[in-house]
This record gives C-alpha cells, sequence and structure tokens, in this order.
C-alpha cells in the first residue's frame, strides 16, 4: 500500500512538473515572438549632407564654437540676463511649446502600452421571461434572471514589428517636440537680446536727436542776436529756425518708436506693457573681436531646428515599416475568466458557475482595393518630403551662418570710417562756428557742418546696432543658448 502511493504520487509530480514545463515553453515561444519577431520596413538612415570644411566668411576654422557658449557668457549685461531670465519663465510661447511636449510624451506612452496586454472587466444582471405567440400565457413559459462578471483579455503578438515601428514614430515624435521646444527658447534669447539693443539704440538716436535740436537752437539764438544788432540777415534766422523744427520734429517720433519696443519687449517677457530697465553703456562696449564659428559637422548636433528635422525624418521612416506590416497578418491572443449564476444568492456565496475561454486569431488582408498599396505609397512619399525638409534646414542653416560671419565682419571696417567722420564733423561743427563768431565765416558754412554731423552720429549708432545684431544672430544661427 505504501509502495502504491508513492508510485502515485511519483506519477501525479511528474504529470504537474511536464504541464509546467509545457506552460513555460508556451510562454517563453510567445515572449521570444513578441520580441524577436522581424521588423518589416527600411532602417533609418541620415541623408546625406554636404558639409564645407569651413563656413564661408570665417577667417580660421575652429574645433570650439560661439554656439557652445551659455546665453550668460555672452551677453554680459545684468539688465540683459535679467530679462532673459523673465522671458524664459513667463513667455507664452515657450510655455505653449512645453505643452507640446508633454502631448507628444502621452502619445508615446500610448503607443507603448500597445506592447502590453489589454485587460477589461465587465458585469451584468438581466431578468426574462418565455412566453408562447398565443394571447394567453403558456403554461409551459419561464422567467428567470442571470447574473455574471468576467476578466477578459486581448493581446495582439507583434510578428512583423508594425507595434514597434508606431512606437519609434511616437517616440522620435516626442522627441522632435522636445528640439522644437529648444528652438523656440533659442529664438526667443534672441529676439529678447535684438529687441533690448534696439532699443539702446533709439535712445542713443533720441539722445542725438536732443543734441542737434539744441546745437541748432544754439545756433539760431546766435542769428537773432547778430540780426537785432544789425550784423545777420533775416535769411540766416530763417534758416536756422528751420533745422531746429525739423531736428525738433524727429523728437516725439523717436518717443513713439522707443515706447512701441518696449511693448514689444514686454510681449516677449509675457508682461503687460511698462518701461524697461536697461545699461546705455551696452551699446559701446566690443563683442567678441574674434567669434569662431565652429566645423559645420558640428552645426548638425547642435541646431534645434536641425534635430527636429531629423527626428521627424526617423519618424516618417518608422511610418513606412507601419505601413508594410499592414499588408502581413496580425495575430491577436484573447482571454475570458468569470463566473455565471441564475440566482443572486447563490453568486454572491460562491455558488455560481466558472466560465473561461482562451482563443487565438490571426486576421489578415485579402482584397482592399488599393487602400494598403495607397497607404503604402502615401507613406513612402511623406518619408521623401522630410528627407528634403532635412536638407533643406541643414542649408538653411550653413547659409544663416555665413551670412551672419560676413556681415559681422564687414561692418567693422564700416564702424572704423563712420568713426573717423563723426570725429571730423565734431571738429569742423567747433571750428565753423569759433569762424563765424570772428566773422571769418558765413552762416552757410556753420549749417552744413552741423548737418553733415548728426546724419553721421545715427549712422554710427546704426552699425554699432547692427554688429550687436549680428553678433546675435550669429549665436542663433549656430544653434547656442538652449542648453541650460
Amino acid at each position: 500500500m505504501k509502495r502504491f502511493v508513492q508510485s502515485r504520487l511519483t506519477q501525479v509530480r511528474s504529470a504537474v512538473i511536464l504541464r509546467m514545463t509545457t506552460l513555460g515553453t508556451l510562454g517563453f515561444g510567445l515572449w521570444s515572438l513578441f520580441f524577436t519577431g522581424c521588423i518589416l520596413g527600411p532602417a533609418y538612415q541620415r541623408p546625406v549632407v554636404n558639409a564645407p570644411p569651413a563656413f564661408r566668411g570665417e577667417i580660421n576654422a575652429a574645433t570650439n564654437s560661439l554656439g557652445d557658449l551659455a546665453w550668460w557668457q555672452l551677453f554680459q549685461d545684468d539688465q540683459l540676463q535679467r530679462l532673459i531670465r523673465i522671458a524664459l519663465t513667463n513667455n507664452f510661447d515657450l510655455r505653449i511649446a512645453v505643452t507640446r511636449v508633454e502631448q507628444a510624451r502621452a502619445a508615446a506612452a500610448v503607443a507603448r502600452s500597445e506592447f502590453f496586454p489589454q485587460v477589461n472587466y465587465g458585469a451584468s444582471a438581466g431578468a426574462g421571461e418565455n412566453v408562447s405567440g398565443a394571447t394567453t400565457p403558456s403554461p409551459t413559459g419561464t422567467s428567470g434572471t442571470v447574473f455574471a462578471v468576467d476578466a477578459n483579455a486581448t493581446w495582439e503578438i507583434d510578428l512583423f514589428g508594425r507595434l514597434r515601428r508606431l512606437n519609434e514614430a511616437a517616440r522620435a515624435q516626442y522627441f522632435a517636440s522636445q528640439e522644437a521646444r529648444r528652438d523656440i527658447l533659442t529664438t526667443l534669447i534672441s529676439q529678447v537680446a535684438q529687441s533690448y539693443f534696439q532699443l539702446l539704440a533709439l535712445d542713443r538716436q533720441l539722445a542725438i536727436a536732443r543734441d542737434s535740436t539744441n546745437s541748432f537752437g544754439q545756433s539760431l539764438k546766435i542769428f537773432d542776436e547778430r540780426l537785432k544788432g544789425g550784423v545777420a540777415s533775416k535769411l540766416e534766422t530763417a534758416s536756422a529756425e528751420a533745422l531746429l523744427a525739423t531736428a525738433a520734429a524727429t523728437i516725439p517720433n523717436l518717443e513713439l518708436q522707443i515706447a512701441s519696443q518696449e511693448n514689444q519687449l514686454s510681449f516677449l517677457l509675457g508682461q503687460n506693457p511698462a518701461a524697461i530697465d536697461r545699461d546705455h553703456s551696452t551699446l559701446e562696449k566690443q563683442w567678441f573681436s574674434e567669434i569662431p564659428a565652429g566645423l559645420p559637422s558640428a552645426l548638425l548636433e547642435r541646431r534645434p531646428d536641425i534635430r527636429e528635422a531629423e527626428q521627424q525624418l526617423r519618424a516618417a521612416n518608422a511610418q513606412v515599416g507601419v505601413a508594410v506590416a499592414n499588408f502581413f497578418p496580425q495575430l491577436d491572443l484573447t482571454g475570458l475568466f468569470g463566473s455565471v449564476s441564475s440566482d443572486l444568492a447563490a453568486f454572491t456565496s460562491g455558488g455560481a458557475a466558472t466560465a473561461w475561454s482562451a482563443a487565438g486569431a490571426l486576421t489578415g488582408p485579402i482584397f482592399h482595393g488599393g487602400q494598403l498599396r495607397a497607404q503604402y505609397a502615401q507613406a513612402r512619399a511623406v518619408r521623401d518630403q522630410f528627407a528634403l525638409q532635412y536638407q533643406s534646414t541643414v542649408l538653411t542653416a550653413f547659409q544663416e551662418v555665413a551670412n551672419a560671419l560676413v556681415t559681422r565682419q564687414q561692418l567693422g571696417g564700416v564702424q572704423l570710417q563712420q568713426k573717423r567722420a563723426v570725429a571730423a564733423d565734431q571738429e569742423g561743427v567747433k571750428i565753423s562756428m569759433e569762424r563765424y563768431r570772428l566773422g571769418n565765416a558765413s552762416y552757410y558754412e556753420v549749417l552744413q557742418q552741423q548737418q553733415q554731423l548728426f546724419p553721421a552720429e545715427n549712422s554710427l549708432v546704426q552699425t554699432q546696432l547692427n554688429q550687436l545684431l549680428a553678433v546675435v544672430q550669429l549665436y542663433r544661427a549656430l544653434g547656442g543658448g538652449w542648453k541650460i
């Protein structure tokens, strides 16, 4: 008897082990099939870009770049740095870009959830009665109730990589949204700096207009005194008065432009229109006598818009794989487990009947009227579009860097000559005024020198502003500012 029991236990143990081994092998096989199944569609490859060895306009190519600097290292102005920090916190375009990143992150999570089984539950209760077709109830009619609760699961086995391609596309779109946010951040920093420098230039031009108004006013005063003394003519005073009115008329226009520029800068800061504090000495500073642009090949990894274009291309390439996988069958596993009872008391007390089911379904296309082929052609065309957009974005980046380099280099020579012209005109005004007082020069000579001085000063201010804007444009073109 004891030997029989031991033999029976051995048989049971062997059966259990065999069943567990079979289930484990089946589970491992499904798991291996899920993660090692083939992935259809083309593998992503970055388009070939013909990058030049150096940027046009760069004197000496260097491995380091202005774009590697953080924005607070470039803009050495405490007020400007404060404004940029406010903009990075409050600007609405940047905040909207952050919400787009969160949307893309959630979309990527949705795509990733397709890798896992989808488990749901259900419960139902009902009552009914069977009656015959006669006008009176049939004596054989029955009535009853039914209660049921179940949990069901569905799982798509990724045989041909359709889910993996969808996940790849969603992940690339998420990365593209991050690069778009970085591009907006870089643009915002550049816009704040440009608006700030333009505001400083308008302040300087306003000061020049006020100085010119005072200068013409002094000339008018001298001419008027000499007219009263019988030395000057009415023509002299009339000419000086006309120049004074012309100069004075520019002051309200410049004040209007300053207010509008302050309002624009306040908008970038995400604030209500208000006056902007600023350091007026910044316009005179020399911003990097030599600016390295770095290697053109490094621009592909630094500029956010190029990186965004590549991620969009990667997503479009993955969608081609999805279109290819749609030609092949899909394997779905489904399962159900629950309880059914015709009596609520029996249902709640555990006396309900158990119901379960497990099934696998393989479905594939036979005829769709050319729909799948059209979807595949569309996906390839979209992929080709983003490939061209990527190459165009790279070429635009090279152009912007070259333009900024050439602009800044040429403006250096322009500024040098304009400074000489302003110094000469200032000396000419001083000498002509002394000669006029001594009676050795006519009023035409004085007015001519004054008319030459103030436009020359305004041109110098504009050149200084353009040099600062060229630095900002080069910094943005090199992809600087977003690494914070």
